[in-house]
């Protein structure tokens, strides 16, 4: 079926406003593009998501409210949209200027997949997106995600340092994925022969992601997700840590990790801008870890380390 998007160009404030006028006038979908959702990655948070900067170049500078009609309404609607933006006078709501394209079904419905490409991390594994097919070399283990969702798809460096480092110091046992997201160091993990997994997360959108991931992989014998923060709730030792969360987390979540790791466990751990590379250092070494390893790509840190 044919279809018209309709683009609006507004503001933040305005975009909520733009998005209930095309919902009301019969839009199929609204879609909104606004900077100001993505996180930005000089001004971390605690629920802070790591987001490659490509993603945020990405988007239109001013916000941009997308709808989609079926192309025989598309001038009633017009007509409508352009007497109802009329009376926005505001100029906090910007422009207010309306683009048109048409489009098929299957184009607005999925059109954001054609951003996504497989792509390696570390030695063996290898990112794929659900829908994208591959032609695996020897040797290639594939890691399937659906990066629709907004949580991590691995092409921000942490996630690359936290593979490699995976691949290179994981020698079996059961491990724990503290701030999961997507599932992707989790699965990445089990696809290395992991089993007793479990992979926590605070947010209860990012378990099921995680979850759906895991799934789809065929991994749910070897990696339980859990809705938790931090190590709440955990009883068990692990012979094998991962998180990649941001520094301050990282130094606070140290010294009680180490009480749930065997000894001779290992801790990986990123997420850390390099200015805190110090901090961290310093809250692995008062938590009683030997640092084996330290890893740098681009502005950020990873760490290798253990327990005796």
């Amino acid at each position: 079926m044919e279809y018209t998007e309709v683009t609006v160009s507004t503001t933040t404030p305005g975009s909520e406003i733009v998005s209930d006028i095309l919902m009301r006038l019969g839009a199929v979908g609204t879609q909104i593009l606004d900077r100001a959702d993505l996180p930005d990655p000089g001004k971390p948070t605690a629920n802070w998501e790591l987001m490659d900067q490509s993603v945020i170049d990405a988007m239109p500078e001013d916000v941009q409210v997308k709808a989609w009609f079926d192309q025989e309404s598309t001038s009633r609607v017009l007509s409508s949209l352009r007497e109802q933006l009329a009376l926005m006078k505001d100029p906090s709501l910007g422009t207010l200027s309306i683009t048109l394209q048409g489009v098929k079904e299957e184009d607005w419905s999925e059109n954001w997949k054609q951003y996504y490409k497989p792509f390696r991390l570390g030695d063996h594994m290898v990112v794929k997106p659900t829908w994208e097919p591959w032609q695996a070399q020897a040797g290639d283990l594939i890691i399937e995600i659906d990066p629709g969702m907004a949580f991590g798809t691995g092409t921000h460096e942490t996630t690359a340092m936290c593979v490699g480092l995976i691949e290179k110091y994981y020698r079996g046992g059961s491990l724990l994925d503290v701030g999961t997201g997507s599932g992707i160091l989790a699965i990445a993990a089990a696809r290395l022969g992991a089993m007793g997994i479990v992979a926590v997360d605070i947010d209860p959108d990012a378990v099921r992601v995680a979850r759906e991931n895991v799934a789809h992989n065929g991994l749910t014998e070897a990696i339980a997700v859990r809705q938790g923060d931090l190590l709440q709730g955990l009883s068990q030792r692990f012979d094998f840590a991962v998180a990649n969360i941001l520094a301050p987390v990282i130094c606070m979540l140290a010294a009680p990790l180490k009480k749930h790791l065997t000894p001779g466990g290992r801790f990986i751990c990123s997420g850390i801008i390099a200015e805190a590379e110090a901090d961290v250092n310093e809250a692995l070494l008062a938590a009683g870890y030997g640092i084996d390893e330290i890893q740098h790509k681009g502005d950020w840190v990873a760490f290798a380390c253990h327990v005796d």
